[in-house]
């Protein structure tokens, strides 16, 4: 009896704690980011009807025009063009989404300058990604050389893009960003690196970066493949958490590898990507043919039609999204019950 008693006391009642935590405010918080994931995508959409409508885009396609006579340097000048636009036009809602909400709910550590900062370079990756290497201008020669499928070379050639993205992002993207060190805690390494051996995956890199300079928020990802697959722990979960409940976080990340949820992940959104690619062609053909004339282009080969093909892309996914969620829900799932297994700390 005096066990049970003891057991009995030492139980936690783990829904009550979470619901505890689950504050009005949170609540509020919560729910303005669940309606504006719903609300951006259709924002983009209105700002491309307004650029496509009013003749902007047409306006921007005969500056490119006039620069170049190349497409590769015509869809260069176009691409950056129409990002400042839509950048200036899609300011107010960004700044309140990556900015204000983060700041009235205390979770944001950034100055106005430093994410102002952020958001320029945002642009200029896009415009040095999809114009300056030439992808974008490849999937343009798609479009004049096969205009009923053109989306079939460009589905086939999103698969190695998704692999090549994977791959450096932890390399080229991520470090723009923020300052990645190896895991400075040597005691928690250790214990990470055991972790590891019981989840029978080699000890792979583990890295902490310094998004206390961006956020009070707490994360950690496993990202790459091959030579750039890492861990990575955001140095606010190394201040804010015990070490058991970080273990814990790391038996989740060891899960995703173990399970191959990477190479899930890419083969997913490739398959997303061409059948999403395959609506765009068609709704995309439509609209010219109804709107073209309006628009100023009478051919999807005309560079004046990214807007269009960029908000039918931004639309599509918008749709498809409870699906991605509900796949990501399960991925997630499965990482936390290996980590259950393999840290057997159901505190943590």
């Amino acid at each position: 009896d005096s066990i049970t008693a003891a057991l009995a006391a030492a139980r936690r009642d783990y829904i009550a704690e979470v619901r505890a935590g689950f504050t009005p405010e949170n609540r509020a918080y919560s729910g303005t980011r669940t309606v504006l994931a719903i609300f951006s995508p259709l924002y983009d959409l209105i700002i491309a009807l307004v650029i496509l409508f009013s003749g902007l885009a047409a306006a921007l396609r005969n500056i490119a025009h006039s620069l170049g006579r190349r497409l590769y340097v015509r869809v260069l000048v176009f691409l950056a063009l129409y990002t400042l636009v839509d950048f200036v036009l899609g300011f107010p809602l960004a700044c309140y989404r990556g900015y204000a909400l983060e700041h009235q709910y205390g979770l944001s550590t950034q100055s106005l300058g430093t994410w102002l900062g952020e958001q320029g370079k945002d642009a200029a990756v896009g415009v040095a990604t999809f114009g300056l290497i030439p992808i974008l201008w490849l999937a343009w020669r798609a479009i004049q050389r096969w205009p009923r499928h053109w989306w079939l070379p460009v589905a086939a050639g999103t698969l190695p893009l998704i692999v090549a993205g994977t791959l450096l992002q932890p390399l080229v993207i991520d470090p723009l960003y923020n300052t990645f060190t190896p895991l400075r805690d040597q005691q928690l390494k250790e214990r990470i690196l055991d972790l590891a051996a019981r989840a029978e995956i080699p000890g792979r890199n583990v890295y902490e970066v310094n998004k206390s300079a961006q956020t009070r928020k707490f994360n950690a990802y496993v990202s790459g493949f091959g030579p750039s697959q890492r861990i990575v722990l955001w140095d606010t979960m190394l201040e804010g958490m015990e070490q058991d409940e970080i273990l814990f976080v790391m038996g989740h990340e060891m899960g995703h590898y173990r399970l191959a949820h990477v190479w899930k992940g890419i083969a997913s959104y490739w398959a997303l990507s061409v059948l999403i690619l395959f609506l765009v062609a068609r709704l995309a053909g439509w609209a010219v043919s109804r709107f073209g004339a309006t628009w100023g282009f009478g051919d999807l080969a005309d560079v004046a039609s990214l807007p269009l093909l960029n908000a039918l892309f931004a639309l599509l996914l918008l749709v498809a999204q409870p699906l991605v969620n509900g796949v990501s829900r399960g991925i997630e799932q499965e990482a936390d019950v290996f980590a259950v297994e393999v840290t057997r700390d159901n505190d943590a």
